[in-house]
């Protein structure tokens, strides 16, 4: 049996920029990693620079005489425009081009679909998709009706497009009561966590800046990575020792990216909710990347739009073995490291440990030597620096995280 290749779309990528359109250049190029990421081969490109957007089309009837040329000439399957377009703005550069037409949110949706892995991720993508689908069918409702326009052919079709609306709508609804069934359990594994007293790091950072391979690194995992956006979706979190015996959980999510629709940041929220509760985190840079610095903003806005601005940070410089000797890093503190660097993982661990030492208070306890197995322990949740006898006593002194003081307590209790 022969098999046949399965050609790839041939995608046009159309983008507007207006008078206080910031980045579009990088916005553009984004667009096009996002097209090859789901598979499309980007052929060609179109930009048009106007005072707003054309309420009817997006991008103006002159210009579309233009793109409609270029569909013809350049085989087009797909057109993707590089900004939200409105269902009417949808369907009519559908009509008038012949072919599919999708915006950026929709492009995002299928990567995220193609991605998902977990029971929760797919079920959070297709809750986006539901919802991002459901006032498009309205506004197609309206076109349909405007276009039978008289008795015998408007009814049918307004019927069919109310049982699809209601259709969708049981399944969102339907999925949002099986995702609060998996918020719950997770809630309780966090609630472990936090009972544990283990301290909690997540790393967070543009899409494709190498968070899943400095995960690999420090937990000697093999998480899924690649050279593409939106590698991973679902959150992953392990356990690991920092030291010898200090232990942390270090936790991999779903990079960010600008424009990041506000129904994906809705639907992976409880996703993001394990870098909400983190007590440290790691924000991964691609060093490489020119356009780094749009992107740390973007980062650091949605940071700010979660209220996460407030959780300690340490920057992780990445892919330094790609970048010029010029490179100056704009945040501090940090570490410059190439994850795929066997020294990266101790880079790592011990500028975590030197953030940790601010971050945590001081003791000093005193300790019978009978009980000195017990300091094991200890140094699960505690950064012992110094241990001292003294006749048939051990004086320990090191620093713990203000949330698990009642933990030192609680183990002064038990041994004294």
């Amino acid at each position: 049996m022969i098999e046949t290749k399965k050609e790839q779309e041939r995608a046009l990528l159309v983008g507007v920029e207006l008078q206080q359109t910031e980045n579009f250049a990088v916005s553009m190029e984004e667009l096009a990693s996002l097209a090859r990421t789901a598979g499309a081969e980007v052929a060609g490109v179109y930009t048009q620079k106007r005072e707003k957007y054309d309420s009817r089309t997006f991008i103006g009837s002159g210009k579309l005489d233009e793109i409609a040329q270029m569909v013809e000439a350049d085989e087009i399957d797909t057109v993707i425009v590089n900004n939200r377009l409105t269902p009417r703005q949808n369907t009519n550069l559908e009509e008038r081009l012949g072919i599919k037409v999708i915006d950026r949110m929709q492009l995002i949706l299928d990567i995220f679909a193609m991605r998902a892995r977990s029971h929760e991720g797919k079920l959070q993508v297709h809750l986006a998709q539901l919802k991002y689908m459901l006032p498009r069918l309205v506004g197609q409702g309206i076109m349909l009706s405007r276009q039978a326009g008289g008795i015998g052919s408007r009814g049918p079709g307004e019927s069919q497009l109310e049982l699809d609306r209601r259709s969708i709508r049981h399944q969102i609804h339907d999925i949002e009561r099986q995702l609060k069934v998996v918020e719950k359990n997770r809630s309780t594994v966090r609630e472990r966590r936090l009972q544990s007293g283990i301290f909690k790091i997540g790393l967070i950072g543009y899409t494709n800046a190498g968070k899943s391979t400095i995960m690999n690194a420090m937990t000697d995992k093999c998480q899924y990575e690649a050279d593409e956006l939106f590698a991973t979706l679902d959150a992953t979190t392990k356990q690991i020792a920092l030291s010898d015996t200090f232990q942390v959980t270090l936790t991999d999510t779903v990079g960010f990216i600008q424009d990041l629709p506000t129904e994906l940041i809705s639907a992976f929220k409880s996703t993001l909710e394990e870098s909400m509760n983190v007590d440290l985190l790691l924000h991964v840079i691609d060093s490489s990347d020119p356009n780094h610095a749009e992107q740390e903003q973007v980062v650091l806005d949605i940071l700010k739009d979660l209220d996460m601005l407030d959780i300690p940070r340490l920057a992780v410089y990445n892919k330094m073995d790609k970048t010029d000797d010029e490179f100056t890093p704009s945040q501090f503190p940090h570490v410059m490291i190439s994850a795929k660097d066997k020294n990266a993982k101790a880079h790592i661990q011990m500028m975590v440990l030197a953030k940790l030492k601010t971050m945590f208070v001081p003791f000093e306890v005193k300790i019978p030597l009978a009980q000195s197995y017990r300091l094991h322990d200890l140094a699960k949740i505690a950064l012992i620096d110094k241990r001292e006898y003294v006749d048939d006593v051990e004086i320990v002194s090191g620093s713990i995280a203000k949330s698990n003081k009642w933990k030192l307590e609680e183990f002064l209790g038990e041994i004294l």
